[in-house]
């Protein structure tokens, strides 16, 4: 069994943070510790992230194999941010049983924007050449990488360099993941395509996107409504990619709500 580091605190309603690529559970800081005032809260390290041991070869299947065996209560309400949106989309899929509910904070069932003949099948992403040059400069430099990708979570935002800072303090808590396991993450994102999981989810989902995310486009949101009509979709217009952060107080309001729907 993969050893996966994590850490629990508060009590009540189970509910399991997951973290994005190249990060680790200590992203969530102060924003776990609010909602532990009300739910019990387990912030779990990817593999390969922060004090979780890595898994080779790094697959979606392997992540979440390795996160469901991590979590001892036997149905929780799983938030994923970002890449962690994918991994809870695929638990949600895998291990139903293991699963009350869904939080994409951020995240895109198909990451990569996908053109088709027709409108209606075709799908906003980040574009295929971008998340490859990513693979690429990753290669050639990696602590640059990670620190352009860092860039583009707080890009939009009217304090970019603060939020950019606090971006870096957090993520410098471990050593970086290594460069199997960052490019292993990239592969899940370009090639994971779970519309179809999301178009026949039968469990409550919230979905969170910011207005100004560099990385999952706006209009993702009509396309997840069009897949899933009973998903609750929330913008902040103001937000990035991580809008646990620069909007914490408008976040927790938004999950806070969601979650007492699940315990009524």
């Amino acid at each position: 069994m993969t050893k996966i580091h994590q850490h629990t605190f508060g009590v009540g309603k189970p509910l399991v943070l997951v973290h994005g690529w190249a990060m680790h559970s200590g992203i969530w800081q102060d924003f776990a510790q609010q909602l532990a005032q009300h739910y019990q809260v387990t912030c779990l390290d990817l593999p390969g992230h922060g004090g979780s041991e890595k898994i080779t070869p790094y697959t979606l299947e392997q992540i979440s194999d390795a996160l469901v065996d991590a979590i001892t209560d036997e149905r929780s309400c799983w938030l994923g941010w970002s890449l962690g949106a994918t991994v809870v989309l695929d638990i949600a899929q895998r291990y139903p049983e293991r699963v009350d509910a869904l939080i994409l904070l951020s995240g895109n069932p198909c990451f990569i924007q996908k053109s088709h003949e027709t409108a209606t099948e075709a799908w906003p992403g980040m574009k295929t050449i971008v998340l490859e040059q990513f693979a690429n400069q990753l290669s050639e430099n990696g602590m640059m990488t990670l620190v352009r990708f860092l860039s583009l979570q707080v890009q939009g935002l009217s304090n970019t360099k603060g939020f950019l800072k606090q971006l870096k303090v957090a993520a410098a808590q471990y050593p970086a993941p290594d460069t199997d396991t960052l490019q292993g993450g990239l592969e899940i994102l370009k090639h994971t395509d779970l519309t179809s999981t999301l178009a026949t989810m039968d469990k409550p989902v919230l979905t969170l996107l910011g207005g100004r995310d560099a990385l999952v486009p706006i209009a993702v949101g009509q396309a997840l409504l069009q897949c899933l009509p009973t998903m609750q979709l929330h913008c902040i217009e103001q937000a990035a990619h991580a809008p646990f952060l620069s909007h914490e107080q408008e976040t927790l309001t938004i999950i806070s709500r969601f979650m007492a729907e699940l315990c009524h």
